[in-house]
């Protein structure tokens, strides 16, 4: 491992530190640590490579489809979000299995949807695990169930999208993602119509913070449309929910505020399990009586305050329980203060420590691997190069964070929108970002990405996040009070110019050994629609970068290192990519082709057809772009990243003619030598054929 780090590239911007001043942040270029000159790939410790001999390849298309899909398992969520709860009691569940509103919601076929709603901390989650083993004990042998719990802590889980279509690297990533699932999962709502029962549980619709209003509307145009689909959704009270699932006669609505007193009882019953497993105490039942008794008077009817207190008393000694319960305040805010006055009088330089943890973990947007938060978080080198001592950081921060594995997590989304909220002064006087960056290079040019096993340990762990998250940080320090216009390190010659400059390529031969050069021209042109003020040579180099990234995407895509030879080698003599790293060209090419001079007006190639295009149309929004081709099929392209869409609409029997959209872009329409004229019809809840 230390001499393959010898040779990769790394740029740190050590941003996320609570003592972070004006200054800091205007300094970006002294947090930004300059990368070590290295050659353009590895000739040793690489990724080993693997080859079908028999030429075969894997060609089942149907495995790689649901693989793709699977971005996390929700069946693995359930089970870490119950052990991380400290376990799910039926008894803490029963009450709302046996709720009328439940049972109404069950039995009867007029009521397809049933709203559980609550504030933080009510067990909402858990009332949910509960119906789904339920459902999964009492359901037919034909019936379906399928569940899915959104986390804003964590990207995989809290947005609405992912997508489908044999042409991209990973398929169900993109812009246009929504659209395309959307399609697929109608498709399986319609094919359940023979099944006995289907059930569809979406758990913490407020935590889903990208396209909710399109998950919603989804939800409530399946209810209406596959009225035999029964679904089960949960929230936090929000009047934007509420409009939005426009509750009428045919659904229901169950509060948590309304059934206090169920919602009592199954608090007690949680604690009362809970207390008798406190191990220092479990042989004293008076003393457990009390603690009972001390914690449901202070409950306030809230599932988390219990789960975090408990925490805390399993960690003392018995004759201090009784005092550090009396000490705990009442509700969870109150709560989350103490926490925080426990870590500012820890011992030295520890809670600089926890601070620097906390601040990384309010920042970025899904959970982090041990080692990806000790290097964003700019912990010492004695303790950042051990996970055990990061481990030990981590659990000095109070409750506000739980280990599974080696993946750090946020308790509750409760806990960051604490951190986030009430104390971001504290932890963040001008707001922070964090840049980190990568590259470990390969055997030979030719190498595909199929090929490529990564090293183990993986050189691109500890930055993975940073390479495809630092843009968003960029932005986020832009969102408050403009200071992004303040950096001189976003001018001609500061930071930012300089990582590109020296960095560039690095930073794409990374984005495809994480399957993400996509998702690079999506940071890109973030970063160039960035206002710079006087900076021409950083906007030029931007701009270049794209067409450079986007006119070799699909090289690169299929062979990283392509990004040194044929990438270089055949863009125009005028580029700037070209020209500030022409030395990486490989010395076995001795004699560079002709180019042309400068880009062409043509900015990327789009691939997929397999016969003659032959009519082509743009959206009036220019977001996308339709074709029709003598291989008797339409495409759907995505113009920002030049990626399908959708998978190829089929149903001509001859060569497609003509292709449009309509005004409103909502629509599109084909014709062909078939004598028949195909209509599509595009929305946010799936796209379906007319």
């Amino acid at each position: 491992m230390g001499e393959i780090l010898k040779d990769v590239q790394v740029i740190v911007c050590d941003k996320l530190k609570e003592t972070a001043t004006r200054d800091q942040v205007k300094e970006l270029g002294e947090a930004i640590k300059e990368m070590k000159e290295m050659p353009s790939s590895l000739q040793e410790e690489t990724g080993s490579v693997t080859q079908n001999h028999d030429g075969s390849g894997n060609n089942n298309a149907g495995h790689c489809c649901l693989k793709d899909l699977r971005t996390t398992g929700p069946r693995e969520d359930k089970k870490r979000i119950e052990e991380r709860k400290g376990g799910l009691q039926k008894d803490s569940y029963r009450w709302i299995l046996e709720h009328s509103d439940y049972q109404q919601w069950r039995d009867d076929k007029q009521r397809p949807l049933l709203w559980i709603s609550g504030d933080p901390g009510k067990g909402k989650t858990m009332l949910v695990c509960g119906i789904i083993n339920e459902m999964s004990r009492e359901k037919d042998g034909d019936a379906l169930l399928s569940y899915f719990f959104c986390q804003a802590t964590d990207s995989r889980l809290n947005n609405a999208t992912a997508r489908y279509d044999q042409g991209a690297k990973n398929p169900f990533e993109g812009v246009n993602a929504w659209v395309a699932l959307s399609m697929l999962f109608e498709d399986i709502l319609e094919d359940t119509k023979s099944q006995s029962s289907t059930y569809q549980i979406v758990d913490a619709l407020d935590e889903c913070d990208t396209d909710l209003p399109q998950l919603l509307n989804l939800i409530t145009q399946g209810a209406s449309r596959f009225p035999y689909v029964k679904w089960v959704v949960s929230s936090r009270n929000k009047s934007d929910i509420e409009a939005r699932l426009r509750l009428d006669q045919t659904q229901m609505r169950l509060s948590l505020e309304l059934n206090e007193t169920f919602v009592s009882r199954a608090i007690d019953m949680f604690i009362e399990f809970r207390v008798s497993r406190l191990p220092l105490i479990n042989d004293d039942t008076a003393l457990q009586e009390i603690v009972r008794e001390q914690i449901y008077a202070k409950a306030t009817g809230t599932f988390l305050w219990v789960a975090l207190v408990l925490a805390e008393l399993e960690l003392v000694e018995s004759w201090d329980v009784l005092e550090v319960l009396n000490e705990m305040p009442l509700g969870l805010v109150p709560l989350y203060h103490r926490m925080i006055q426990q870590i500012d009088q820890l011992q030295r330089k520890d809670p600089e420590f926890c601070r620097r943890v906390l601040s990384t973990m309010t920042l970025v947007y899904r959970p982090l691997l041990l080692v990806e938060l000790a290097a964003l978080s700019g912990l010492p080198e004695r303790i950042s190069k051990s996970p055990d001592l990061v481990a030990r950081v981590v659990r000095q921060c109070g409750s506000f964070l739980t280990i599974r594995g080696d993946i750090v997590f946020f308790i509750h989304q409760s806990a960051k929108d604490y951190l986030s909220e009430e104390t971001y002064d504290k932890f963040f006087p001008v707001g922070s970002e964090a840049y980190h960056y990568t590259i470990f290079s390969l055997k030979a040019p030719g190498i595909s990405i199929d090929q490529v096993e990564p090293p183990n340990p993986d050189p691109l762990a500890a930055v993975r996040y940073s390479c495809l998250y630092w843009v968003d940080h960029l932005l986020d320090c832009q969102a408050r009070e403009g200071t992004i216009k303040d950096l001189k390190d976003l001018k001609d010659g500061g930071s930012i110019y300089n990582f590109l400059r020296q960095h560039f390529l690095y930073w794409l031969e990374a984005l495809s050994l994480l399957k993400s050069v996509s998702e690079g021209i999506v940071i890109i042109r973030k970063l160039e629609n960035l206002q710079f003020d006087k900076s021409p040579n950083l906007h030029d180099f931007i701009h270049d970068a794209r067409r450079f990234t986007v006119s070799n995407r699909s090289i690169i895509e299929q062979a990283p290192l392509q990004v040194y030879c044929s990438a270089l080698v055949f863009a125009p003599e005028m580029s700037i990519v070209r020209g500030t790293f022409e030395k990486c060209i490989p010395p076995w090419v001795l004699r560079k082709p002709r180019v042309e001079t400068q880009w062409s007006a043509m900015p990327q190639i789009l691939e997929g057809h397999t016969s003659k295009v032959t009519s082509v149309a743009l959206s009036p929004d220019g977001k996308q772009i339709v074709s029709g081709s003598g291989d008797y099929t339409v495409r759907l392209w995505d113009t920002a990243t030049g990626q399908p869409v959708l998978p190829a609409f089929e149903g001509h029997t001859s060569k497609v003619t003509s292709v449009a959209f309509s005004p409103d872009d909502k629509q599109i329409v084909s014709g062909s030598g078939d004598y028949y004229v195909q209509g599509v019809l595009i929305v946010t809840a799936g796209i379906s054929p007319q």
